[in-house]
């Protein structure tokens, strides 16, 4: 059975306190009353294991270049909101949006193409959520009704299944992925504050899931983007000596990204974008990321993409990850299937 796991060693680190593997405590899930049962020694050490281990989990270098030069940031704005909205929509936990949106910089990055298409980020996008969901829920949504709405083109069960498995070759299995939400609960437990836990850990989130569409806060390692968050939603309202704690933390070049971070937030307060989304209620989190337009009340009849038109060599990864042969594999398994039938 251990040969199947996941080849991560933090899995099974002797550090990793107990209470991490009982049913409904997990960092991923961010479950707000699963962490009471930790002591604070317990929170710091979850804490720096989480900080340890976060740069195995971001994209790769340059990535934004790669974005702006290939003309994919409005086509990755897109995808990111279409994973945002597609969590509400399907009742799915935050933290497997968190998970999706790694997922996707992460292969992204890795690409070669200089020639993306629609299709191919609608595919890599659907593949990115359907595998969050297998790891973070308890149920996963079926394929069909992932692609219900927002997308352009509509896949087959057999090609969805193709990327997920190219996904996880490219990401070498390593799901388990620290994103800033993985900090959400960490840095504010012990906080002493005048406001609820909740109502905390709901803002937090919100400014969190905001930066996922800020270009910019790519650049900047998961732990210094939720510190910056944490930050914001509680300076006014927390004791300053918890803000201190979080801060002892970071090493002092995080500590210069942490400065950066927090005038990139800052300058979200005179954008009627960003503020919306984060000022939002818990009802109106679906609309926030949906304007209000024509185009959004008049659904498309998506295409059908078949298998044949789909070349997955297209995507171009790295070494280590051959999206050719799984193609060339899938569509011989294809038309076996055909021959079968005839």
């Amino acid at each position: 059975m251990e040969d199947l796991l996941c080849d991560e060693v933090w899995l099974s680190s002797p550090e990793i306190p107990e209470h991490f593997h009982e049913p409904g405590v997990c960092i991923v899930d961010g479950d707000v009353g699963s962490f009471n049962v930790m002591t604070k020694e317990e929170y710091e050490q979850a804490l720096i294991m989480c900080l340890q281990k976060e740069l195995s989990y971001v994209p790769k270098p340059q990535y934004v270049e790669y974005l702006h030069s290939n003309g994919l940031v409005l086509a990755r704005f897109g995808a990111v909101v279409w994973l945002i909205k597609s969590r509400a929509r399907l009742n799915l936990s935050v933290g497997t949006v968190f998970s999706a949106v790694n997922y996707l910089d992460r292969f992204m990055s890795m690409s070669h193409s200089h020639s993306w298409k629609c299709w191919m980020i609608e595919l890599l996008s659907v593949a990115c959520l359907s595998i969050a969901s297998k790891f973070n829920e308890t149920s996963t949504p079926p394929f069909h009704e992932i692609q219900m709405e927002g997308l352009e083109h509509s896949f087959r069960s057999n090609t969805i299944q193709w990327m997920e498995l190219a996904l996880m070759n490219a990401l070498q299995w390593r799901l388990n992925c620290t994103t800033t939400y993985s900090y959400v609960e960490l840095m504010i437990s012990n906080s002493i504050c005048n406001k609820s836990h909740k109502e905390l850990t709901n803002q937090v989130t919100k400014t969190l899931l905001a930066a996922q569409l800020d270009l910019k806060l790519l650049e900047y390692p998961p732990s210094v983007i939720a510190a910056s968050a944490v930050h914001d939603v509680i300076s006014s309202s927390c004791d300053v000596v918890h803000l201190h704690n979080i801060s002892n933390l970071l090493n002092q070049h995080q500590k210069d990204g942490f400065a950066e971070c927090h005038m990139i937030m800052q300058a979200w307060l005179a954008d009627p974008f960003f503020s919306t989304l984060i000022n939002a209620s818990d009802d109106d989190e679906y609309s926030c990321y949906c304007p209000s337009s024509p185009v959004t009340v008049l659904f498309k009849e998506p295409i059908n993409v078949n298998d044949c038109q789909v070349d997955l060599s297209l995507f171009k990864m790295s070494a280590g990850s051959d999206l050719s042969d799984l193609e060339s594999n899938g569509k011989k398994r294809k038309r076996e299937e055909e021959e079968e039938e005839e």
